[in-house]
């Protein structure tokens, strides 16, 4: 995943930017306010987020990893592509968007060109709680959102790692969540949903104990193997 750029601006365009990075014309998609902040012959960092599709690799830019943790975060909710993503930043800020989503405020919402109010109901449903409240932009570094603490650091790598193979932030997001109750239950010691026992081959967990060798968890959660967990949420997206 390129996490950002740093380089010269090359040339710009109405809708991106072209950041020259090593002698490397990087073309970088952004929205006006982004645009706003950049000139041309000037050094400029811009945090970036690489979507990947079968015909196209395409660099999305942002003024800020806030921003950029927003953008990838709304293609989770169902129907929000990096397009509409980038849409709803280019018309609201990130705390504009978590005080919507948290107010249940259809009307701020559907300000975005292409989001109706069915649309903005099921973002509201899919979103609350996991865009966090304003002001929590300062968890921007760690990649994505949670209302009161870090994300475990196992969650980041895992999400990293799923993107850098090709599946979409919200494809990982997903599988995440769907393999993450069985390694936390197989972390903490429990018998393991499918009658492995830890530490056996195909289980979930490092050994299903707090603290063994293995990627660690925030503080206070079981540390998970990073390997394991990859391969897990790999099956549930359907590659061996």
């Amino acid at each position: 995943m390129i996490a950002h750029l740093t380089g010269t601006v090359a040339s710009m365009a109405p809708d991106c930017a072209v950041i020259d990075v090593g002698g490397v014309g990087m073309q970088v998609q952004c929205t006006p306010g982004t645009l706003a902040g950049l000139r041309q012959g000037e050094r400029a960092r811009v945090a970036t987020s690489l979507v990947v599709r079968e015909d196209s690799l395409t660099l999305y830019g942002f003024a800020s990893d806030d921003e950029r943790n927003t953008f990838e975060l709304l293609q989770t909710a169902s129907g929000v592509g990096p397009r509409l993503a980038q849409a709803m930043l280019a018309v609201l800020t990130p705390d504009a968007l978590r005080r919507a989503v948290a107010a249940e405020d259809l009307a701020v919402l559907t300000s975005v060109p292409g989001i109706g109010r069915k649309g903005a109901q099921r973002i509201v449903l899919e979103l609350a709680g996991r865009l966090g409240g304003p002001g929590d932009g300062q968890l921007a570094g760690l990649g994505s959102f949670a209302p009161a603490a870090a994300v475990a650091p196992w969650r980041e790598q895992v999400r990293a790692g799923l993107i850098s193979l090709g599946w979409q932030a919200r494809e990982a997001e997903q599988a995440i969540s769907l393999v993450e109750p069985e390694l936390l239950t197989a972390a903490n010691g429990a018998e393991p949903a499918n009658g492995a026992e830890p530490g056996e081959p195909g289980d979930l967990a490092n050994g299903g104990k707090p603290g063994a060798p293995g990627a660690p968890g925030t503080a206070g959660d079981p540390a998970i193997d990073v390997s394991v967990a990859l391969r897990a949420a790999l099956r549930v997206l359907g590659r061996p």
